[in-house]
């Protein structure tokens, strides 16, 4: 992939890093999107399989690009962007640098926290929709705080992560352990106002990849607080994924669980491969560790036979077959970069 990547400008952003593959052409986003600290993550994976100096040189040229978002109080994508850059490069590395970005990013990410919601405010976008955005995918960014908490002593990052996991777990789940992908909250009275969603199939489907984003998460808060209400919440969300009546025989679901026109809709192999890689990092804690490594094992093995680009194709992108957002319909069907973070990650956590 480096070598298809120039580094150009447009009127608006620097152009920093790949993200997918759009009527044929590579797309390159500016540091501020959401995006863009996987391919950075995915050069440190490869230094850390390898331990090859050419990869650790690239990881960190690409993490650099990124050092101003550790001041962009506009997203709750900090995690996303700087802990899946910086946080994997200070975890490999202890450069001194990378630590204080991380600082830095918790501390920004922590301006975007509602004392009386007792959550993480997602989108500052439609106004009219919504008042106080919380959506799954945010469960994600909460380990730069726990790691700013570690690397600082000060405990208000972590309080701050566990109250949005804890207001998450009360508010964001169905009776089945399915999750809803956005919740509105009243900054008045604290209270959920509705529950809907943005990338799902419908307001009460369970959107593939936030299913992912929530196996993940909880199994992340168990880790980092060993609190077992979120192990519970962990194993809980796991069963609903593998023993859903609607997952495929090979462990890669369809973009939503509920899309009435399965089969005959898109695969997404981002959120199989978030799925594999939380459920690696759940078998570690679970009394289901047998069941989770056998599932993970069944997944990794399905997106690299059947999943995977050839060698030299499509610009460099490991994954193919991933859903963005299909209801906007952009990203259908196409490789897309935390596919491959991922894809990568479960890989490593796969031969731990």
């Amino acid at each position: 992939m480096l070598q298809n990547i120039l580094l150009a400008k447009d009127e608006k952003a620097e152009l920093i890093s790949p993200r997918t593959i759009e009527n044929g052409k590579l797309k390159l986003v500016p540091s501020k999107d959401w995006t863009s600290g996987f391919f950075a993550g995915q050069l440190w994976y490869l230094y850390e399989f390898t331990r090859d100096k050419k990869w650790k040189a690239k990881a960190d040229s690409f993490t650099l690009l990124l050092e101003k978002e550790q001041f962009n109080a506009s997203t709750h994508d900090m995690g996303f962007k700087m802990y899946n850059s910086y946080g994997i490069g200070y975890r490999l590395t202890k450069n001194a640098h990378y630590k204080a970005v991380i600082i830095q990013s918790a501390k920004t990410l922590a301006t975007r926290f509602n004392k009386k919601t007792g959550t993480i405010r997602s989108w500052d976008h439609h106004a009219d929709v919504w008042d106080f955005p919380v959506i799954i995918d945010n469960m994600m960014n909460l380990e730069l705080l726990f790691a700013a908490t570690r690397l600082t002593g000060d405990s208000l990052y972590y309080n701050i992560a566990v109250s949005h996991a804890n207001a998450t777990l009360k508010n964001h789940f169905r009776k089945d352990y399915s999750s809803y992908h956005v919740v509105d909250y009243d900054t008045i009275t604290g209270n959920v106002k509705k529950k809907m969603t943005h990338q799902g199939f419908a307001d009460e489907s369970a959107w593939a990849r936030g299913q992912g984003w929530a196996l993940y998460g909880f199994t992340m808060c168990y880790r980092e607080t060993k609190d077992k209400k979120y192990l519970h919440q962990a194993d809980s969300i796991a069963a609903f994924i593998l023993h859903h009546p609607n997952l495929p025989a090979d462990g890669v679901p369809y973009w939503d669980f509920n899309d009435t026109a399965i089969p005959a809709v898109p695969r997404d192999a981002s959120a199989a491969a978030v799925i594999a890689s939380g459920l690696y990092q759940l078998s570690k804690f679970s009394k289901q560790s047998k069941e989770y490594k056998i599932a993970a094992d069944k997944i990794l093995t399905s997106l690299t036979n059947n999943y995977r680009s050839a060698i030299g194709e499509n610009f460099g992108f490991i994954l193919l077959h991933s859903t963005g957002n299909k209801p906007a319909k952009s990203e259908i069907d196409v490789p897309i970069n935390y596919a491959d973070y991922y894809y990568l990650e479960a890989l490593l956590r796969s031969k731990k």
